[in-house]
């Protein structure tokens, strides 16, 4: 393919960047290889750039040759040489996101910056809305992202830190008040930065351990997420305030974190109930900490004297006798008549003896119950206008993050559930054979259970090992509600969730563990919120039968009761696209969405969606605010719930500003879609029938055409095995889950991560698009005015726009020029010819439908920067594929593997995943 980077002028400080910290690592390649080690570094470098730009047979035949007479160990600096510069260019592109935000803040003449707050505020005057409807909009205002370790970051912690490190010194560089001593140095600290990313290995050595994640996660917590939620809540207080001055708002907690990680049972056998309370206590103890911190700075400030202002006599009177009940004369602060320094002396020694003495604080509410007081008072001696906002964010903090920091997820698989209770009503002697019934005695088995506040468990009975984890997983749940709250532990989901009774084992499992209980006058007690998982393209067509079928039962409504009549269900984007493709899954998704909030209302219950997403476009990925754009309207004002995966976390909140960055563009989108939500709902209805009745046909001929090839074809599954880096996957030490569900490779039980991150490193990337062009090309030739209508669809329908835009990005991230090379690794010849030629055909025609359709000369053409950041990359990743394809033939040829060969396979992985910053 050839291509030329279409450099724009904003991108001009990026480019300075990327030369520069390329030339760096160009000093650090004669450091420690010799010139000798650059020059090969440039030869195929310039090779692979003029191939992009050529496609010259002569240039490929060169360029493999300079590659093939490598010897092993220069062979391997070249690949790390290649990987370590798309890390430079990784943290190059993050710097310059913080560039271009700040250019906007600086600027009149480019006003606003697209999805910042005060976009959303100044576009609520702009239509005239009252602060009675937007109080009413940012009451309903709900984000949810739960942060996953899977796939996990391909990237090492340690060269995560050297990223932002090397960060740092680029955002010092940008400013223009630097002398040239001060420049100096900073380079030299980059010179530093890059060689000691150079001189670290990039290859874990063990697998990582539950906990090792669960400490990766937290990562991100203590270094941005902590103090970056707080500010984007006060982002909008503040564009309110200056927006609409004479309103007195009230900025709701509408953001908030949780997490998988040491939660997430389905198919993780290393998720015990021992690791997930362990993982209950690292968060415990980082909370902790950072509240301890914080009020050790606010007392720095809170100087303020008696004998200067006037303070609450309430505040006085609680210090009095907490003093007495909790501080030894030593521990006192000196000065009496800094009331405010003595009330926080005791708040952290409170926080000093959580969980170790009866000093300590029981609850998160008894933190806050002490800075209101520390607030009101506060406000006695303080202008109304300047808000003390340490004070307040340390407050809106505690709110956020409680004693327990992330809500904690608890995932298994309904099979799981089953099998436990088949064996529970065995033992009771209730039915021989539960798992083998008909749903309907199911159901009303377990109702029956339900509806009776007798126990079934048997105390001292022997149950298998299996049902015995079940049973210590529920008991743990009730421990972790009484120790750190209920919002430790909210919801339970339901992996594979394909009938009614999946949903009611789990509140019998609950029952039996004491955090469902009816009590003998007929009330329900319900601690534990059950949400289904509805994942292949079978079960979210049976999605609204199976949850009406919940609601009418009077023993689901009344837990739901206990909830508030909400009711969360959980959207699978892996396994969907993996059995239907990524359009028919992406419709059915949206699809179900609409259909159950339908039915739901009917019943006067409120819906939470939860969108489980994953980093790659092949799993339901793309930019946070996009997703959110592509659900249905209506849908948005119940709240919104979205999976961050391992992959996406450091390109999202490695940096503080980044952070921001990212959160102000997902809040900024909720607001505006839930601001306009009726006029979303009524606005195009009759074009809206039209497009969904043209979707429903675009998705049946596409579904047709993806089953054609991974399910009907006998030859797929072995071109997927041998035309990919499947097996060499399993060997980079990145997740503590395996790479199947059940200890086979059957295409069934293979996990949709592998299968994503496999196509993605071959260039392929087929979920990401394969069938999609069928889809809408055979719709266009249906009838003439076809392709008018999907031009419609995409400038009117957010939903039509966002899936459209995603192949395109696939598309440009895809290379079947590159992809042919892996098809030379499938053993027979004739079915990798015969395979990849389907997947090129059908690449060709998905291409030349969107353009069509978008009305552009080029992929992504509306969007340069993306576009050239993908032009960029692509010659420095050329090479890593075909020395990936190389050595892969070096080592399946041999029957016992090079340790050495495999190595440098895995380094070829690891680069390809920074470079195209997906791996699954």
């Amino acid at each position: 393919m050839t291509t030329t980077i279409k450099g724009n002028e904003s991108s001009l400080p990026l480019r300075k960047d990327v030369k520069h910290l390329g030339n760096i690592l160009g000093e650090v390649l004669i450091h420690h290889g010799g010139q000798e080690l650059l020059d090969k570094v440039e030869i195929i470098r310039k090779l692979a750039k003029e191939l992009r730009e050529t496609n010259n047979e002569h240039t490929y035949n060169q360029l493999k040759f300079e590659m093939e007479r490598l010897d092993k160990p220069v062979r391997r600096q070249v690949i790390r040489a290649f990987s370590k510069y798309f890390h430079l260019v990784n943290v190059a592109e993050l710097n310059h996101r913080i560039r271009r935000r700040r250019e906007y803040q600086l600027s009149q003449e480019k006003g606003v910056q697209p999805y910042s707050i005060d976009r959303a505020i100044m576009a609520f005057k702009q239509k005239n809305l009252s602060e009675e409807t937007i109080q009413e909009v940012l009451n309903t205002l709900s984000l949810e992202l739960i942060i996953t370790a899977h796939p996990t970051e391909s990237t090492k912690r340690t060269i995560l830190e050297s990223q932002k490190r090397i960060a740092n010194i680029l955002k010092q560089l940008d400013n223009p008040m630097l002398t040239k001593k001060e420049r100096q140095h900073l380079n030299d600290d980059l010179f530093e930065e890059i060689t000691i990313m150079w001189q670290t290995d990039e290859l874990r050595q063990e697998r990582p351990t539950v906990m090792d994640e669960v400490r990766n996660g937290l990562y991100y917590f203590e270094q941005t997420l902590f103090d970056v939620l707080p500010e984007i809540h006060q982002e909008v207080q503040d564009a309110l305030d200056e927006n609409y001055p004479n309103f007195e708002w009230k900025v709701p907690n509408f953001l908030w974190f949780g997490s998988w990680i040491g939660g997430d049972r389905d198919g993780n056998p290393n998720v015990t109930p021992d690791v997930t309370w362990q993982t209950l206590h690292k968060q415990n103890e980082l909370v902790i900490q950072k509240y301890i911190h914080a009020v050790d700075e606010l007392m720095k400030r809170f100087s303020h004297s008696t004998n200067r202002v006037k303070v609450s006599s309430k505040l006085i009177q609680t210090i009095m006798e907490e003093e007495q009940l909790y501080l030894t004369p030593e521990k006192k602060w000196p000065v009496e008549k800094e009331v405010y320094r003595r009330k926080f002396s005791i708040i952290l020694e409170r926080l000093k003896e959580y969980g170790k003495s009866e000093k300590g604080y029981v609850k998160a509410g008894e933190l806050l119950d002490d800075l209101y007081l520390i607030q009101e008072s506060f406000a006695l001696h303080q202008p109304k206008a300047h808000q003390q906002k340490d004070l307040q964010k340390l407050i809106r903090q505690v709110q956020l993050f409680g004693f327990h920091l992330a809500t904690l997820d608890i995932r298994n698989h309904s099979g799981e559930h089953e099998a436990a209770i088949d064996e529970i009503l065995r033992k009771v002697g209730i039915t021989d054979d539960y798992k083998n019934l008909p749903e309907n005695e199911k159901l009303g088995i377990l109702e029956s259970v339900l509806n009776d506040p007798r126990p079934i468990l048997l105390l001292n009975e022997d149950y298998s090992n299996e049902t015995q984890e079940m049973i210590s997983t529920f008991n743990m749940i009730r421990e972790a509600h009484k120790k750190f709250g209920e919002r430790a532990i909210n919801v339970y989901l339901i992996s594979m969730t394909q009938s009614p009774s999946d949903i009611l084992e789990v509140l019998v499992l609950a029952k039996e563990a004491g955090i469902y209980r009816l009590h003998a006058d007929g009330t329900v007690e319900s601690h534990l919120n059950v949400a289904p998982l509805l994942e292949t393209i079978d079960d979210l067509i049976a999605g609204p039968e199976i949850i009406e079928t919940l609601f009418r039962m009077p023993v689901y409504r009344e837990h739901l009761r206990q909830h508030n009549d909400q009711q969360e269900i959980m959207l699978g984007y892996s396994d969907g696209s993996k059995d239907g493709g990524t359009l028919t899954a992406n419709w059915k998704l949206f699809k179900a969405q609409r259909e159950i909030h339908e039915m739901a209302s009917n019943y006067q219950i409120g819906l939470k969606f939860f969108h489980g997403r994953g980093g790659s476009l092949g799993r339901g990925g793309g930019p946070l605010n996009k997703s959110i754009l592509s659900q249905p309207g209506e849908t948005l004002g119940d709240g919104v719930k979205i999976t961050e995966q391992g992959e996406v976390l450091s390109s999202r909140y490695l940096l503080e500003d980044i952070a921001f960055r990212s959160l102000e563009q997902a809040t900024s989108t909720l607001l505006m879609a839930i601001a306009h939500i009726s006029k979303d709902i009524s606005e195009h209805k009759e074009e809206r029938n039209l497009w969904e009745d043209c979707m429903e046909e675009i998705s049946a001929i596409a579904l047709a055409k993806y089953q054609s090839l991974v399910f009907n074809d006998p030859d797929f599954m072995t071109y997927f095995k041998e035309a990919t880096p499947l097996n060499e996957i399993g060997n980079l030490k990145i997740g503590s889950r395996p790479m199947s569900r059940k200890n086979t490779t059957t295409f069934e039980n293979l996990r949709a991560i592998p299968w994503v991150f496999a196509w993605t490193q071959s260039r392929q990337l087929l979920p990401a698009w394969y069938a999609a062009g069928t889809g809408l090309t055979e719709f266009a030739q249906q009838k003439s005015g076809n392709i008018e209508i999907l031009k419609q669809m995409y400038a009117k329908w957010p939903f039509f726009h966002s899936t459209i835009d995603n192949l395109q990005m696939a598309l440009m991230k895809a290379d079947l020029t590159t992809a042919r090379e892996y098809s030379s690794l499938v053993e027979n010849e004739a079915i990798g010819n015969r395979i990849y030629q389907n997947i090129k055909e059908e690449y060709d025609k998905t291409r030349a439908i969107l353009l069509e359709i978008t009305g552009i000369e080029e992929l992504l053409d509306h969007t340069p920067s993306i576009q050239e950041s993908v032009y960029r990359r692509n010659p420095y990743v050329d090479p890593l594929n075909f020395f990936q394809v190389d050595l892969i033939k070096q080592l399946r040829d041999q029957e016992v593997p090079d340790k050495e060969l495999l190595n440098q396979v895995l380094l070829t992985i690891n680069g390809i995943a920074a470079g195209l910053r997906n791996t699954g």
